[in-house]
């Protein structure tokens, strides 16, 4: 698979098939994704990958707190900005709409598009759950490198036939997630991967995802 099947082929997968992950093949791409630019080669990412019984530890203390709604949620820092609007609102918005579509859950049936959205919190039933987390002191360009390491990894994942999700919607159950691994206290939890293998049958992984045109998002200059 070359860079641009992988970029093509790469997406946010919420259902993986019963399958474990070897951790041999986990390590040769996390080797390769050390790789992954970062200012100043500060290589500011940290993270725990977690299985087996610690995944489930983590997975059945926030199934204990899921009842409680908002009231339980405990984020470190905003997912989203309060103030998000416009074609950002809208976009983000809209692939939530198609995610409900492809599903055929209307958005009047709330309680079923809640039941999916508690799937966040089983991983998508990934085997692999990988939990990243920062000094709290680093700032936006660190946060940036975070995120072309995280994609580096989306990448060789999909080079070895796996899949992964992104979950910043794990940070609402940091007090849990440090109750069950160890973060350092003077680290910020940022984000968590569910990993696997994807199934290719689900509706889930194959609906359209909408991208913005290339005018909207470039302007040339002196061409």
């Amino acid at each position: 698979m070359n860079v641009s099947e992988a970029v093509a082929t790469r997406r946010s997968v919420r259902e993986f098939l019963d399958k474990p992950v070897d951790r041999a093949l986990l390590e040769k791409i996390f080797v390769k994704a050390q790789s992954a630019p970062s200012g100043g080669n500060t290589q500011p990412w940290n993270a725990i990958v977690a299985t087996g019984a610690p995944l489930k530890q983590l997975l059945d203390s926030v199934a204990e707190v899921l009842p409680q709604g908002p009231a339980a949620h405990k984020p470190e820092y905003d997912i989203y900005p309060p103030e998000l609007d416009g074609k950002y609102s809208e976009r983000r918005f809209g692939v939530g709409e198609a995610l409900y579509a492809a599903l055929g859950i209307p958005r009047e049936n709330k309680m079923a598009r809640l039941m999916w959205f508690a799937k966040n919190f089983r991983a998508f039933d990934a085997p692999i759950l990988m939990l990243i987390h920062t000094p709290k002191y680093m700032g936006p360009p660190q946060w940036s490198d975070i995120g072309m390491w995280l994609q580096t990894i989306a990448l060789l994942l999909r080079e070895e036939g796996l899949d992964c999700c992104f979950q910043e919607a794990w940070a609402i159950y940091t007090p849990q997630i440090r109750e069950c691994f160890d973060i350092p206290e003077d680290h910020i939890f940022f984000c968590g991967a569910a990993i696997g293998y994807r199934d290719p049958d689900a509706a889930v992984n194959s609906f359209k995802v909408p991208r913005a045109p290339l005018d909207e998002v470039i302007k040339w200059e002196g061409f």
